[in-house]
């Protein structure tokens, strides 16, 4: 038996990577598809980690993504579909998209939430035509006990972003540097 070329092992992990990353919705059915993966995605929020139900009510609005999916060998790219609710209504359906260069090799996907914890935050991001994720963002954390939740100085931020359900084999996930586009399903 001959071994395999290093460079064949490492064109085929990428394939993989590339292969894995098509099964994100591109394609899907549509609105009908994200509306039920998000309401999924926020039942499991809700039983997983019942502290972000403080959040949500305090909330403006929130852009739930579901799914988004993240792959990697040198360049790499993020991306996912989800839907903007206010008072538990569907207002406007996203994408985001998100790439990076650096030593990374591998894939994940993860789900994320930004909560919109001011009126002038949620307009901001309804008004721009593809809005950023910036180093403003906070981000609410598991402690040791396994609890989601923000602390009062997170909750006075004007964006929050909870990221949840990491799988894969990248370590981290992260919504900086991620941009949102309101999109027609």
């Amino acid at each position: 038996m001959t071994p395999i070329p290093r460079r064949a092992l490492l064109s085929g992990a990428a394939a993989s990577v590339a292969l894995a990353a098509c099964g994100n919705g591109i394609g899907s059915p549509g609105a009908a598809n994200i509306d039920a993966r998000v309401d999924n995605t926020l039942d499991f929020l809700d039983t997983t980690y019942p502290g972000t139900r403080s959040l949500r009510e305090r909330s403006f609005g929130m852009l739930v993504m579901p799914v988004v999916t993240e792959a990697s060998l040198g360049f790499g790219g993020a991306y996912g579909r989800g839907s903007l609710k206010v008072n538990d209504a569907t207002l406007d359906y996203y994408s985001a998209t998100q790439a990076s260069f650096g030593v990374q090799i591998g894939a994940q996907q993860y789900s994320h939430v930004l909560y919109f914890m001011t009126e002038e935050a949620l307009a901001e991001f309804r008004a721009s035509s593809g809005w950023a994720a910036g180093a403003d963002i906070e981000y609410a954390l598991n402690d040791r006990g396994g609890n989601l939740s923000a602390e009062t100085t997170t909750v006075l931020a004007p964006v929050i972003a909870v990221v949840f359900g990491q799988a894969g084999l990248l370590a981290g996930a992260s919504v900086e540097g991620t941009k949102y586009t309101r999109i027609i399903p």
